[in-house]
């Protein structure tokens, strides 16, 4: 996590202010529980959390002493809350507190992602919905194929940030458990109504079974996603740099009055912030693998998670946070050149209606076949000597004797490959 790529919700969220005051959030619920179970003396709860204050520099300072976060935290909390804090805590181990605690701070920041999502979507949907019927080409392997048009391209980017938000939602319900267990999860000095109560109070699940932790597949399900969102981040970011490019040149990130594309040439304008996005992406992906190695601790609780987790908890959020907002802003204002892509369509002058040229030779009565290797032909020709596909097929007596001059027209036409776009946007768009 560094400054250039945060947000500062993001960031108040994996601050050290916020962990401790989740923390102690945990602690006095736990201790209104105990109260009213008869566990501890009445007005625990009350006291603490009047009295109780946050500093965070005092934490750190017992920590280098006592070499443990949670007891530095309670004697911290003790100093200022006074005797009774010694009944926080009765029963607990620090993963009740560390664990509920990182749940409630990944469900915080999923929160703002799917606020982010949304944002995403409504652009997706404004700017699809302008270019439903802008002819562009179509490409496979970056080699033209067939016409679409580019509202159908952001159209499917659309679903695609639909099931990221779907999935997102799922995430954040599987995280959003509580564990107030006790040591290896037995709750033998704890009782788990204890555990309810603080569930309840904190908007959280009871942990089914626990052991010292929460389970990490709900974490690793949580990062898996977060990756797979970037992995979707990356896609329209790689489109975005493709049709950047100068012999292609089909639309351009917004480029400001000011802005500079080139320390040494002037005349440039680079996808900069689509190319930010690429490596942002690969560094939120690169949380996914150390999360589901996670999942295998050993026995009932080791802490070989909790470094990798105070790593990726941050970064992984808020730099996907960053992500989606830029991506956002590109998509808002990314300019479009609708002639350019008429322009490109033109370019192999004819050779993308190759498809449907072999299909109305089949319906004639030739083979598949004979109809493929005579239309591949005849399109290496035009390829090579820069010929037109419909002036050389008109040519052809034989083919001419099978397919009409309307017919042939009919075939060298854009307005067919757009005839079911209404179609396809009512199953996006329902």
């Amino acid at each position: 996590m560094i400054k250039r790529y945060s947000r500062k919700e993001l960031v108040n969220i994996w601050s050290e202010e916020n962990k401790y005051k989740i923390w102690l959030d945990v602690e006095v619920a736990a201790a209104q529980a105990m109260e009213k179970l008869g566990q501890i003396p009445k007005g625990v709860s009350k006291t603490v959390k009047k009295k109780a204050k946050i500093n965070v520099e005092r934490i750190h300072k017992i920590e280098n002493q006592v070499k443990h976060d949670v007891i530095a935290f309670l004697t911290s909390i003790t100093e200022k809350a006074g005797i009774k804090a010694r009944y926080l805590h009765q029963g607990m181990t620090s993963s009740d507190v560390l664990d509920t605690s990182f749940n409630i701070q990944l469900v915080q920041s999923g929160k703002i992602l799917l606020k982010d999502l949304d944002q995403i979507l409504k652009v997706l949907k404004k700017q699809a919905k302008k270019y439903k019927f802008t002819p562009c080409m179509g490409r496979s392997h970056g080699i033209h194929a067939e016409p679409i048009t580019f509202g159908l391209k952001l159209a499917s980017f659309y679903e695609e940030f639909k099931r990221n938000k779907n999935r997102l939602i799922l995430a954040i319900n599987d995280v959003s458990t509580c564990a107030i267990s006790g040591a290896v999860g037995t709750f033998a000095n704890i009782s788990p109504n204890v555990e309810k109560h603080v569930a309840k109070k904190l908007g959280l699940k009871v942990e089914p079974i626990s052991t010292q932790i929460i389970p990490r597949d709900r974490h690793a399900f949580y990062f898996s996603v977060l990756g797979i969102i970037a992995g979707s981040i990356e896609r329209v970011a790689t489109e975005i740099r493709h049709l950047q490019r100068t012999e292609v040149y089909e639309l351009q990130e917004y480029f400001s009055k000011n802005q500079k594309g080139s320390s040494a040439m002037p005349h440039k304008k680079n996808p900069i912030l689509s190319e930010n996005l690429t490596g942002l992406a690969r560094m939120v992906r690169s949380s996914v693998i150390p999360a589901l190695e996670n999942i295998a601790l050993w026995h009932e609780r080791d802490i070989s998670h909790s470094s990798v987790e105070r790593s990726i908890g941050p970064d992984a959020n808020i730099t996907l946070d960053f992500a989606l907002v830029r991506l956002t802003n590109i998509l808002n204002n990314m300019i479009i050149y609708p002639e350019k892509m008429l322009k490109n369509l033109n370019l192999t002058k004819g050779l993308i209606f190759s498809q449907e040229l072999m299909l109305e030779l089949t319906k004639t009565g030739l083979s598949r076949e004979k109809s493929y290797k005579m239309v591949q032909n005849y399109a290496k020709k035009c390829f090579a000597e820069n010929l037109d596909l419909f002036n050389v097929i008109q040519s052809d007596r034989y083919i001419m004797s099978k397919i009409s001059p309307k017919k042939l027209k009919n075939i060298f036409s854009y307005s067919k490959h757009f005839k079911n776009v209404n179609f396809i946007f009512k199953r996006v768009f329902k």
